[in-house]
């Protein structure tokens, strides 16, 4: 059992010098009693990705958000995570195949540093072995959203 707003909150003050670097803002609206069936290090491995790849697809001064709430009815509560970033977003064939190891893509981010989708394709896994799904929403120069379940206690 997992408190998902402390696995965020660590994940978040891990990062926060990445953030700060790019003068991007980080807020966070996970509510304190949502707890999940996950393994710690995987969790916190995805939040981590997640929350770097918002960070590294951002403008300077950017800004990015992580909420959680609870879905589903009372027999099959799910959490619902969003990480929502302010950058530089993606076309949706590129949105398609985010998630899919057998489609080669390497993507020029902002200041110069690629993407190569693998962090995705372990986050992915990952979410899975927990009980969960992931899936992606973009649109070009709008940012992206990236939504993960798990399932709660």
């Amino acid at each position: 059992m997992i408190s998902l707003e402390q696995l965020v909150a660590e994940s978040v003050s891990l990062m926060g010098s990445v953030a700060e670097e790019k003068n991007i803002t980080v807020s966070c609206e996970v509510p304190h009693d949502i707890t999940v069936w996950a393994d710690w290090q995987m969790l916190s491995t995805i939040i981590r990705n997640l929350l770097s790849n918002a960070i590294k697809f951002s403008p300077a001064g950017g800004s990015i958000g992580i909420s959680a709430r609870l879905t589903g009815d009372k027999k099959n509560k799910t959490a619902e995570v969003n990480i929502i970033d302010s950058g530089v977003g993606m076309e949706s064939e590129v949105v398609s195949k985010l998630f899919h190891i057998d489609e080669h893509h390497s993507e020029r981010v902002t200041a110069d540093e690629k993407g190569t989708r693998l962090g995705l394709i372990i986050c992915k896994d990952f979410i899975e072995r927990d009980g969960g799904t992931i899936h992606a929403e973009s649109q070009p120069g709008e940012g992206s959203k990236f939504i993960f379940t798990l399932e709660t206690v």
